[in-house]
Formats: structure tokens, sequence, C-alpha cells
């Protein structure tokens, strides 16, 4: 462009080029960021060199590579909806930038019948919750991702895992169909975990603790929906295979000895 061009625009355009030329190279520099929405069992934890409870959510930034930003947003005790009504999707969304990626698994807190604050019923407000993270995840240029919750530790006394979340999972997979959105089956993944290491060996994957056996856990504890840090890293290292399959221009974030590395037997 000559001088002569170059009177015709006003000096303020010449600015705003700069700018929308600086957004631009921005724009192209920007490494996405995955935000994790759910509950406990995802949720990064306070003391974590202490605290002898992890969520899976909280082991992901030393299984992924610098390329990509962990944020985790997962918050104890939240379902879909009450992560809603507190405000907590609103303060994801604001962040949220195209190429960005929300991981959602939502669930557990959902079955809670007795607290309406959290109780969704399976095929109407809890399906309305998922397609509305969807939907508003796709809005802002990012990519959401279905998560089926994990399972609990709950063999009967035949040594069968019986299952305790009903129709979500369900749901969460039925979704996931409808809108085409990754489903990452989290049930059936841990489902196999738990059998693999069996009824007894499986508590190494939870909270089982005697009295004086973790400073942390003076009084003991015994819980068998929230995981040890052996069951976390082991979640996530599987939960991350399984993205790498099916996203595949995600398995380059993921650490190439987490993606070879054999944990459920065939």
């Amino acid at each position: 462009m000559n001088e002569n061009m170059l009177q015709l625009f006003p000096k303020n355009w010449t600015f705003c080029l700069l700018i929308l030329c600086v957004m631009n190279l921005s724009a192209q520099d920007h490494s996405p960021t995955l935000f994790l929405i759910g509950d406990s069992t995802m949720a990064d934890k306070k003391d974590p060199d202490k605290n002898p409870e992890h969520g899976w959510g909280q082991m992901l930034p030393e299984l992924m590579t610098a390329g990509i930003k962990i944020d985790n947003h997962a918050v104890n005790g939240r379902s879909s909806k009450s992560f809603i009504s507190e405000g907590k999707w609103e303060a994801v969304k604001r962040k949220l930038l195209p190429g960005d990626i929300v991981w959602i698994q939502f669930g557990h807190n959902d079955e809670k019948i007795k607290d309406s604050t959290r109780f969704t019923n399976p095929f109407t407000q809890y399906w309305h919750n998922l397609e509305k993270y969807v939907r508003e995840t796709r809005e802002k240029g990012a990519t959401p991702i279905l998560s089926s919750s994990i399972v609990r530790r709950n063999f009967n006394e035949e040594g069968v895992l019986v299952d305790t979340h009903g129709e979500y999972p369900l749901v969460t997979r039925l979704v996931a169909d409808k809108m085409d959105v990754t489903f990452i089956d989290l049930q059936w993944i841990t489902e196999k975990l738990e059998i693999q290491y069996g009824p007894e060996r499986s508590k190494l994957l939870h909270l089982h603790l005697e009295p004086g056996d973790d400073p942390y856990e003076p009084e003991g504890r015994h819980d068998d929906t929230h995981l040890s840090e052996l069951g976390a890293r082991l979640v996530a290292s599987l939960a991350l295979q399984e993205l790498g399959k099916q996203e595949s221009a995600l398995e380059k974030y993921i650490l190439p000895e987490v993606i070879s590395t054999e944990i459920l037997k065939n």
C-alpha cells in the first residue's frame, strides 16, 4: 500500500489494523486448556502432599505434557444441577476460548434423592443439564467430552461388583450419542479395574485406613467412593488412554508412557 493510499484511511485505522494482527497472532499461539467440571471423584484435594484422598482429575498434570493447561473446576459434592445453580458453570464459561476442551463428569450427587439442591431426575433435568453443558461449550468454540461416573467399590458377598449409579450413566451415553460428543465410559473402565483388583485388593484403590494408619485421618476412614493416590492415578491413566483413542488430536498431549502402559488385563 503506497503513501497516497494510506492517506485515504484515518490514522486510527492503522492502530486498529495493528490490534487485529496482534489478536490474530495471539489466537494462533493459544495453547488449549482442558477444563474439568464434575464432583469429588474428579476434584483437586487440599493438602495434596498429606491428604490420602485424590481426585482422578488431580493427577492429569503429571500425566500430560506442558503443551496443554489443566484447569480443574470439579468440586466436592456437586451435581449437574448445583454446579449450575451455584454459578460455577458461568465461571468456567467466562474463561473458555476457541480450541479449549471441557471434560464433564456428573452423576454421583445427582442421585441424592433426599437433597433438593442436588437431585436430578436422570431422564429429565440431568439429561437437559448435560445438553446445556455441551451446547454452551460449543457456543464458545470449545470441545465437550462427556464421561460416566466412576464406580463405587461395592462387592456383594459372592464377590460380584454391584452397580450403584442406576440410569445416570446410560443417560450420559445417550446424550453423547444424540449430540455427537466424545464419550469416555469411566463406569466400564473402572468396573474392569475394580474387578481386576478383586474384593480385597481393590481397597488399595480407595480409602481404607485404620486408626493410626495415616496422620491425616487419625480416626481411620473406610470410603469406597473416593480414591487413594494409587486409584486416582490408575483411573486418570485409563481415562487418558481412552481419550487418546477417541480424540487423536489430543493424544499428543498425553505422555507416551501413559499411552503405552498396560493397566488392564485383556
